[in-house]
């Protein structure tokens, strides 16, 4: 079910307007009211999830398919020189709309825009890779 508050999901109903660049039978896609870069596109199903964490399986190939269809279709109309697709689950990851959403945004070479990866010695602890693995492996295993 769901919530009467969602904006994606009034956008999803036709409540809303929205700048629609998809229409499909479970994804929908349109460009962000805030975009970070002409182009930037929001990829959203159109049943609510709040987060990826609470998504069906079910919902996850139609999602990404779209989605890819979308980076596609945004590199080429921006003449983009690569894409970022970015997605974030829950306020400490910065997301901001409690629906599943996933970002693409249309890059080109020197414009500004930076994503903050380490590369050091920090984020590759051998040890402690192992010991993520392992505890990743077992949540998996006990889903």
């Amino acid at each position: 079910m769901e919530p009467l508050d969602c904006v994606f999901c009034a956008i999803a109903r036709g409540d809303l307007p929205s700048y629609r660049v998809l229409d499909g039978d479970d994804v929908i896609a349109f460009l962000d009211i805030h975009p970070v870069a002409p182009g930037h596109t929001l990829v959203v199903p159109r049943r609510h999830a709040a987060t990826l964490l609470e998504m069906p399986e079910a919902m996850a190939g139609p999602l990404f398919a779209a989605v890819a269809r979308v980076a596609r279709a945004v590199a080429r109309a921006q003449g983009a020189d690569g894409v970022n697709v970015l997605q974030a689950n829950g306020p400490a990851a910065g997301q901001t709309v409690g629906h599943l959403h996933v970002h693409v945004v249309p890059r080109r070479h020197g414009d500004g825009l930076r994503l903050h990866i380490p590369s050091g010695p920090e984020a590759t602890d051998r040890t402690a890779m192992a010991a993520q693995a392992e505890r990743i492996a077992a949540a998996l295993a006990a889903l």
